[in-house]
């Protein structure tokens, strides 16, 4: 074929509409049979401008963004010069997009997604694929760990731990059934790097457990995923199959001698069994709850057996440290945090989507430069960090380097790199409420701090943002947050405290603000704000009254309006509806 048509077909394309852009390339290529080629890929990270289409004629590439089908009938004929494509036109072969989103990047585990067919092993290998797996066979399974341990690579789902040192502990345990693990149950509100990675580039996934295999002595590979990820879920299944009739898993690896099978065991969304020990309790067929440790998983893990657990992200970096060497991805980064980090960038944010960036960059430029700020006319807030898990830091402290240590003495973690940005229209109490509701809603209910405490803090937060909170509520928030964190069992019951304690820490102005003034600073609590018509904005045009659905607002057309505070229910509409920007929230 002389002509490539790719389109991201990621979840985030999809749902932007890359669905009808790929049946309607489709339907044109077919019917007019044109010499043209139709392949999807995955996601390049550039999920604001989703759906984005490459055209690859020759050795040339352009990548246009938010495509429509009339586009993509145009492009199929070839139609580039036409005002209403051109005008799309976001990046030309390997350069830095208009919008700067892909400058100051350095992409490892992402350097396939956007790029290659995910449903194609020859895409895979020609991209360098399984050569990695294939130099690990070739060595001694302690040198591999030796080269994983020169990296200085650190669990990339949150915890941190040297992923080397763990693969150790495993490795030392004798011969017998071992068991790798990849958690794959990203549950994060504002997550999505391992769906992303699973979607656009399955076979590093697979490279990466068949490494850790060979180097630990594990024969067989669990893929924890949720259920709710269908679409990673589809081309994870179609990605083990082609790698086992190709003889890169099963038995007899390349002719090695070695043998690793992977199967896939879909979660049914209970965030706890992101935790190894509620994790393993699940692929066991039972309650996903967390147990006691030791023994820790090294030694007694699924099935009482030695295993090794690591995530999809951890995985996905093996491929470059076999081939690249440790010393060079150690090279990156910080002293103790090495290699890049990929972080989902989303909330309040102008370019939201996936970026990788090295180890060390500060929080403010990923946010600004990369993911290009907030609103016109809004200001940087603060950044929720590891979920519902993490902590907000406050804007002024944005210029912190990222990595482990500096993030967790925020208060913080690092999490597996969910990153939401917040602006001044966002209320912190109110995010404390959000986070803690999930984790609330999530708690497994297995030690009663996590609970009954995080529902008594949730009681307490429900109280202040709708207007009754009391004096002594902040002091009550911290005395349960650090019984909660020092009292339950697991790492999710131990940080589901952080963003109520955290955003005490930053913000109590407004926790006092909403329990002393009755007021929220940012407008955002609906009990304790009123709307309101600026008349001097106010044309009179009646658009509000017709949109109100409690005939709160009255006046005569032509002249400024009045909302009658007795009927108004605080839905919005009125403030969508209205052109002339004349209703506010006071």
């Amino acid at each position: 074929m002389s002509r490539q048509l790719v389109v991201g077909t990621a979840t985030c394309g999809v749902a932007a509409g890359a669905s009808r852009v790929l049946a309607r390339l489709q339907q044109v290529v077919a019917d007019g049979k044109l010499d043209v080629e139709v392949t999807e890929t995955g996601c390049i990270g550039l999920c604001y401008r989703e759906p984005l289409l490459e055209v690859r004629d020759g050795g040339a590439r352009r990548l246009y963004a938010d495509v429509t089908p009339e586009m993509a009938e145009k492009l199929a004929r070839g139609e580039e010069s036409d005002p209403s494509v051109s005008a799309h036109l976001l990046r030309i072969g390997d350069g830095d997009d208009v919008d700067g989103t892909l400058h100051h990047q350095k992409r490892i585990v992402l350097s396939r997604c956007g790029s290659i067919d995910p449903g194609s092993l020859p895409q895979y290998l020609e991209t360098r694929g399984y050569q990695a797996l294939r130099k690990a066979l070739g060595m001694k399974p302690a040198d591999v760990i030796a080269e994983v341990l020169k990296s200085g690579l650190r669990g990339r789902g949150g915890g941190g731990f040297p992923t080397g040192k763990k693969w150790q502990f495993v490795a030392a345990q004798p011969p017998g059934e071992k068991y790798v693990i990849c958690n794959a149950d990203e549950g994060d509100p504002g997550a999505f790097m391992d769906r992303s990675v699973l979607e656009g580039d399955p076979f590093s996934v697979l490279e990466g457990m068949a490494i850790c295999g060979y180097a630990v002595g594990a024969n067989h590979g669990v893929i924890y995923c949720r259920a709710e990820y269908p679409k990673a879920l589809v081309r994870l299944r179609a990605a083990i199959r082609m790698a086992e009739e190709a003889g890169y898993l099963g038995t007899n690896i390349l002719g090695s001698g070695f043998s690793f099978d992977i199967h896939i065991k879909e979660g049914a969304g209970a965030f706890v069994c992101g935790e190894e020990t509620a994790l393993m309790a699940s692929i066991e067929g039972r309650r996903g709850m967390p147990r006691f440790r030791p023994p820790f998983p090294a030694i007694s893990g699924l099935w009482g057996r030695p295993t090794n657990i690591n995530n999809v992200e951890t995985f996905a970096n093996l491929w470059w440290i076999l081939l690249e060497g440790g010393d060079a991805f150690a090279a990156m980064g910080t002293e103790r945090s090495k290699g890049t980090k990929v972080f989902a960038l989303a909330g309040k944010v102008r370019r939201g989507g996936l970026v990788e960036v090295p180890m060390g960059m500060p929080i403010r430029q990923l946010v600004t430069e990369i993911g290009g700020g907030v609103g016109e006319g809004r200001t940087f807030k603060a950044v929720q960090l590891g979920g519902p898990s993490g902590g907000c830091i406050p804007a002024a402290m944005c210029d912190l380097p990222i990595d482990y240590e500096n993030i967790t003495a925020t208060g913080a973690i690092m999490g597996s790199g969910g990153m939401v940005v917040m602006d001044d229209t966002t209320c912190m109490v109110e995010v404390a409420r959000y986070f803690l509701s999930f984790t609330q809603a999530e708690s497994c209910g297995k030690c009663t701090f996590c609970r009954i405490g995080t529902k008594r803090m949730l009681e307490i937060l429900e109280r202040i943002t709708a207007g009754h909170g009391e004096p002594e509520d902040i002091d009550r928030l911290l005395d349960l947050g650090q019984k909660v964190k020092q009292s339950s069992l697991c790492g999710l019951g131990q940080t589901a405290p952080n963003p109520v304690l955290t955003t005490v820490k930053y913000f109590r102005e407004e926790y006092e603000a909403h329990i002393r003034e009755k007021r929220c600073p940012a407008h955002s609590c609906n009990a304790l704000v009123q709307y309101v018509i600026q008349a001097d904005r106010c044309n009179g045009c009646t658009l509000c009254a017709k949109a109100c659905p409690s005939s709160a607002i009255v006046g005569e057309r032509k002249k400024p309006h009045e909302i009658v505070l007795e009927k108004c229910i605080k839905c919005g509409r009125c403030i969508a509806t209205c052109n002339q920007g004349a209703i506010a929230k006071v």
